[in-house]
């Protein structure tokens, strides 16, 4: 009997070769065991490694098929194809200019000996200052003495789970949620439960339900500018899951990452303060290259997040945290932020003129799209005839936190290209979208 590991690697080196093409259909198992001579049970070992893999999908009803090799990168590899929408990435014109006068005083020797000296999770005072009010929305400003630093948003969340979750435990999502806390969970040892969602985000009473269940540590979310699904929810919701937060004595990881491109919305931290941890970074809001995680903890909870960043390696770098002080400072943060809002507004303004009556789902001020496809098209079929014509987009499953769940949509990211290659990235895929697969090559 052939080992059946040997046969995936055969299927895997036809996939690595593009034999098989992102959206292909494997045949089903009997006649792949009548192809290939095999017992039925050897068969299904094969398709469930390729599974495991996370180079085919399997879907009840309709079969197996070969992945769109972007629907990894949702996790933060660049895309090869030349037109990136998988990544989101803001960066708008001349804001690098002043970015670099920031830094100039800090490459003076005596200031760089001391911008280069380690740095605790409550990093300066000024760091702080300045933290508090970039982190300032909606009337809402944080106390600088809760405020702690990572080396990046992700160090952040990362930090909020371990401090908050312990392994074993159970953490409550977006039924569609950021694939980094996917593949965080997995390695804290975390249990992810699904929470259902509708048009204003999470639902209160699916919140209540999952905890009657199995009891939650806590529950990450994302209030403003969900990603992937682009929904900010209302004030009632905010005030209905900070009531509820505060019945069930449930700790709140808010995800603010994308608030500053919707600065009017209330934190949910400011709305149940014993009861959230809130981060953000600077990723997004200037560029990811040089940034600063920020996460603002209740008191009773600051310590035990302090010793998770110490613990997970996740503490902050010197000279990011001096450099971000400076560009908060003297107000290169918020004209940045000010010009990327103008700049998501123009991107929205090519979403509506080319992608209208398509199925797209977002907001005005947003730098993603989710979209649901026409029927006739599958996620994997579509990234692939996307890449093949030079355009990575992510398939929705990326963002699934509920096993085997396949959603018929993609998300694209609109913050990468340049607003001319972003138009022609989106006039050709509303092409693409109007074609049956069959017609396409």
């Amino acid at each position: 009997m052939r080992d059946y590991r040997n046969v995936a690697d055969a299927v895997a080196a036809d996939i690595d070769g593009g034999r098989l093409r992102p959206g292909d259909r494997l045949p089903t198992q009997r006649a792949f065991a009548r192809e290939h001579g095999l017992a039925p049970s050897t068969v299904h070992r094969v398709y469930r490694e390729l599974v495991r893999r996370g180079l085919v999908t399997g879907e009840v009803g309709r079969g197996t098929f070969v992945r769109a090799a972007g629907e990894f990168a949702a996790l933060g590899e660049p895309a090869d194809q030349p037109v990136d929408l998988e990544l989101s990435v803001p960066a708008v014109p001349g804001q690098f200019a002043p970015l670099a006068a920031d830094l100039a005083p800090l490459l003076r020797p005596d200031v760089l000996a001391a911008a280069l000296r380690p740095v605790g999770v409550a990093g300066t005072p000024g760091a702080r200052a300045a933290a508090a009010h970039a982190l300032t929305r909606s009337g809402w400003t944080p106390d600088g003495g809760r405020i702690l630093f990572a080396g990046s948003g992700r160090q952040a969340i990362a930090g909020a789970v371990a401090a908050l979750v312990p392994p074993g435990g159970r953490l409550g999502v977006e039924e569609f949620t950021y694939p980094v806390v996917r593949a965080l969970a997995g390695r804290l040892g975390v249990t992810l439960v699904p929470l259902p969602v509708d048009d204003d985000g999470l639902r209160p009473d699916g919140v209540a339900a999952a905890h009657r269940a199995g009891g939650l540590h806590a529950v990450y979310l994302q209030p403003t500018l969900h990603n992937p699904l682009c929904v900010t929810m209302s004030g009632a919701r905010r005030s209905d899951l900070a009531d509820l937060a505060g019945r069930l004595d449930l700790r709140l990881i808010e995800d603010a990452v994308w608030s500053y491109l919707d600065p009017a919305a209330t934190p949910l931290a400011a709305l149940a303060p014993d009861h959230t941890i809130l981060v953000d970074s600077l990723s997004k809001r200037l560029a990811p290259g040089l940034t600063t995680g920020f996460a603002v903890a209740p008191p009773h909870l600051t310590d035990r997040l302090a010793e998770a960043l110490r613990s997970g390696a996740w503490t902050p770098q010197r000279f990011a945290l001096d450099a971000a002080t400076r560009w908060i400072a003297d107000g290169t943060l918020a004209a940045v932020e000010a010009a990327k809002r103008a700049d998501a507004r123009a991107r929205q303004d090519l979403v509506r003129t080319l992608l209208g009556g398509l199925g797209v789902r977002t907001a005005p001020g947003a730098y993603l799209c989710w979209w649901e496809l026409p029927r006739r098209w599958r996620p994997e079929v579509f990234a692939g005839a996307a890449a093949r014509r030079g355009i990575a987009v992510t398939v929705g499953s990326a963002f699934t936190a509920a096993p085997h769940r396949t959603p018929n949509a993609v998300r694209l990211g609109l913050a990468s290209p340049p607003l001319d290659v972003l138009a022609q990235a989106l006039a050709t895929l509303a092409t693409l979208a109007r074609s049956a697969p069959e017609d396409i090559d």
